[in-house]
């Protein structure tokens, strides 16, 4: 499992720039570039109101990952140590992106 930082500020999921879910997925099959990949379990929050207390980052968190040319994915799995969602100011899917994709880990 991997340790996720997240700046996706407008996510339910995202507390303290991290993620409570325990699990996410990036989507980007056919992705060259971070700009080419998404969180696929973003969900914008529709409002600032009170939130559960049981909302606690999950760290570690499992990623599944569709980025099939980024060097951190085994099987369709992230084995990255440290994975960072970016897309600060995200209402949909496609403005978040894998910031820690990459094409060539060498």
């Amino acid at each position: 499992m991997t340790r996720l930082d997240c700046s996706v500020v407008n996510c339910t999921y995202n507390k303290e720039n991290s993620c409570c879910k325990d699990n996410i997925h990036v989507g980007g099959h056919n992705a060259k570039m971070t700009d080419q990949t998404c969180c696929e379990s973003f969900r914008e929050r529709k409002t600032d109101g009170s939130r559960n207390a049981d909302d606690i980052p999950s760290k570690p968190t499992e990623i599944s990952c569709d980025a099939v040319a980024c060097c951190y994915n085994q099987s369709c799995k992230c084995h990255a140590d440290q994975v960072q969602v970016a897309g600060s100011n995200a209402c949909k899917t496609e403005q978040t992106e894998c910031a820690t994709f990459r094409a060539d880990c060498k």
